[in-house]
């Protein structure tokens, strides 16, 4: 007669002594209908005891199919769908499609709107990480971090608003620059928003990083090592917080961001603690950044913001890929044109579908309680996962 023992239930230290305490696996379904998640996600996880074994995210349940979409719309239809996959970073969105747009055509864009589209994808990403800044407590239990943030949010998002008319989906961008000049005294503006954030993130930062609870919860927590980083294209403030010092605007300067210095903030910790810490870093470089913008937008001549186009765009035969660092990591486009007004092909490669995937290798071995505190700390937006 043989015994089959397929696992140890929790506080089961010596099954050999202790038969009676071995327990089967316990398979548990976190989603897809999760109020803790930004959309829907659902996770797959085997348990032993509270600790987890293993974990399958499975993806799928917003799929809107974005990519045969773009193949039936025109190019100046397709920025309305690319900025909704992230709906966080819908300017940084946008960017990709036209600068692969552009290559194809040999265009060049006024220098107006270069550092104008650098100036805004840089208050995209701000907007972007302040949002999980303010959100990521709330998966630990502290709420009031939420409120701070979104005030600084709103100081943003004025100037966001005031520019492009939307809030969340900019449709500013166009083949060939920006839809508009950008409007009186809102360079002045956008200057005094920029300051008075910065110098109320001190606040957000001393709430945050002076509980205790909050760093007992994320030091130490879900260590993401280099090599799964590598092996899943893990990328954004996740892999920087890992040691992995790889940044596009940096490295594969776009826009204006080769005439500007871009720090590159790392940690090697590599767990929860480390994620955020890169996030807030990353806010002031930001910052920064933007207030270099608006300096030479000042001291640039008067010049045209967009080129002029035919009525019916058509791309060149040919293909391209034109990857951006968006604020949640790599983005990249691969456009491929048989000359008409609509692509053959438009593949997206989104950060959140493989910052995600590595989920699989980061919560075996973690307590089920542990789980919402790495999952939040992925920073994913669940339509950039599903397109």
């Amino acid at each position: 007669m043989t015994e089959r023992i397929v696992g140890v239930g929790a506080g089961a230290s010596q099954v050999a002594v202790d038969k009676e305490l071995a327990t089967e696996d316990m398979t548990l379904n976190i989603g897809p209908q999760h109020p803790s998640t930004h959309g829907v996600l659902r996770l797959r996880l085997t348990l032993d005891g509270e600790r987890i074994r293993a974990c399958e995210p499975i993806v799928g349940y917003m799929h809107r199919g974005a990519e045969k979409l773009f193949e039936v719309r025109d190019y100046r239809q397709i920025l309305v769908l690319a900025n909704r996959h992230d709906w966080l970073s819908a300017f940084a969105n946008e960017l990709g499609v036209v600068i692969a747009v552009e290559r194809m055509l040999g265009m060049e864009t006024p220098v107006r709107a270069v550092w104008a589209r650098t100036l805004l994808a840089e208050l995209n990403r701000v907007l972007n990480h302040l949002m999980f800044l303010g959100s990521y407590p709330l998966e630990v239990g502290a709420i009031t971090p939420i409120f701070y943030a979104f005030r600084e949010r709103e100081t943003l998002q004025h100037v966001m608003e005031e520019i492009s008319g939307g809030r969340m989906h900019y449709m500013f961008n166009r083949v060939g620059g920006l839809k508009e000049e950008l409007p009186a005294g809102w360079l002045d503006r956008t200057s005094a928003a920029v300051a008075d954030v910065r110098a109320r993130l001190p606040y957000i930062e001393d709430l945050i990083f002076g509980n205790e609870i909050f760093r007992a919860r994320t030091r130490g927590v879900g260590v993401l090592g280099r090599e799964a980083i590598m092996q899943y294209g893990v990328s954004g403030p996740i892999a920087r917080a890992s040691g992995v010092d790889f940044d596009l605007r940096r490295d594969e300067p776009y826009l204006a961001y080769g005439e500007l210095d871009v720090p590159v903030v790392t940690r090697q910790e590599g767990d929860c603690l480390a994620r955020f810490e890169c996030l807030l870093d990353q806010v002031r470089v930001s910052l920064d950044l933007a207030d270099a913008c608006v300096e030479r937008l000042r001291d640039l001549p008067p010049g045209p913001i967009n080129q002029r186009l035919p009525k019916v765009l058509k791309v060149p035969e040919g293909h391209t890929y034109a990857w951006t660092e968006n604020p949640l990591g790599v983005n990249g486009y691969y456009l491929v044109s048989r000359g008409d007004k609509t692509p053959w092909r438009l593949k997206l490669r989104s950060a959140s579908y493989n910052n995600i995937q590595v989920l699989r290798e980061l919560l075996p071995g973690h307590l089920v309680a542990d789980m919402i505190a790495i999952l939040g700390s992925m920073f994913f937006v669940v339509g950039d996962i599903d397109k």
